[in-house]
């Protein structure tokens, strides 16, 4: 395989942190009882933390003046179940990045009863906390969004010290999960058997990115552009810190919970990012296994568009037209 031509392109911010100064400088605020019982667990005083915390801002990136769609399926693998964080067997030199599912307000509510995608992110990976009160502290401005454009921020090296069993368990005090809103209700016993320690901890790779919010009936054509700009900067960022290894993104139904997004729309959007940015493979951890129908609405719009290269403003004039509808958000 050829390396891989990146152009240069700077971030708009780039900050560079060694963990164990961050840890100690900047202690996680946080204001859950529940929150607390996690990070002193993951978090012991006599903890090692190692490594660095690269952080990178991005301004929005120009979409590609035209597109085909042909390869687009092969870049995609559907898997069952959500992130586990565990390498993609192949290729083995991959680099691998997982999504934030970012509010605009970077890591806002990490400290906070509430446990969906971005606090349980930070809960595992509690660098990232004191990476929130180091940029504070510093005034750099880490929003992912600015006004109506998208701007990802890429964190690399990120320790992931604990796992959060968030599934319903009754015999472990959570009979209704620990995800959401059901986080901060739970006890502290309960707690306390959701988490395992990860020993040596492992390190993550996060793209942040905020997905659109609050639209209802048919999609607009600014709520596409917008969604696809900001998944192919984000996406596009990641191939140029990686090198020329392959790159592998990890994500899902982002924007699907709370934010009400479609599903269909929102993947095939990412997966159509991906293509765009050159990413060797996508992969959607999706929850549940049967995501038949998922692939065979993927396999109508690819049909309805066809495989020759178009110009990107007739692509997106074509995926207005199929009319895809928001959903309610779920509360969490």
């Amino acid at each position: 395989m050829k390396p891989k031509q990146v152009a240069s392109i700077e971030p708009i911010q780039r900050c560079i942190f060694e963990t164990s100064l961050l840890i100690k400088q900047e202690p996680a605020q946080l204001f859950s009882k529940n929150k607390k019982i996690v990070y002193e667990l993951a978090c012991p005083p006599n903890a090692l933390h190692q490594g660095k915390l690269n952080y990178s801002r991005w301004h929005a990136m120009e979409l590609p003046e035209s597109v085909s769609l042909r390869g687009l399926s092969d870049k995609v693998i559907c898997q069952a179940g959500y992130y586990d964080y565990l390498p993609s067997p192949s290729p083995s030199t991959s680099f691998e990045w997982h999504l934030n599912f970012a509010d605009p307000d970077l890591f806002l509510a990490y400290g906070s009863d509430l446990l969906a995608q971005d606090e349980m992110q930070v809960a595992e990976h509690p660098v990232l906390a004191s990476l929130k009160q180091k940029l504070n502290a510093l005034q750099i401005d880490s929003s992912t969004l600015d006004d109506d454009n998208p701007t990802p921020v890429l964190i690399k090296g990120a320790e992931r010290r604990c796992s959060l069993k968030t599934e319903p368990n009754a015999f472990e005090g959570r009979p209704f999960g620990l995800y959401g809103n059901a986080f901060g209700k739970a006890s502290e016993d309960a707690i306390r058997k959701a988490v395992n320690i990860i020993t040596p901890p492992t390190i993550t790779n996060l793209i942040c990115i905020a997905a659109p919010d609050g639209g209802e009936g048919s999609y607009q054509l600014a709520e596409i552009i917008y969604t696809l700009k900001a998944a192919y900067t984000g996406f596009k960022a990641a191939l140029m810190e990686s090198g020329t290894t392959p790159v592998i993104i990890h994500s899902g139904y982002w924007g699907c919970g709370a934010y009400g997004g479609n599903r269909i729309l929102m993947t095939w959007l990412q997966a159509l990012a991906a293509t765009f940015a050159g990413v060797d493979q996508l992969i959607l951890h999706t929850g549940e296994p049967d995501f038949g129908e998922l692939k065979k609405a993927w396999s109508s719009i690819n049909k309805n568009i066809g495989v020759k290269p178009l110009a990107t403003n007739v692509l997106l004039e074509k995926i207005l037209a199929m009319g895809f509808e928001w959903n309610e958000g779920d509360g969490n």
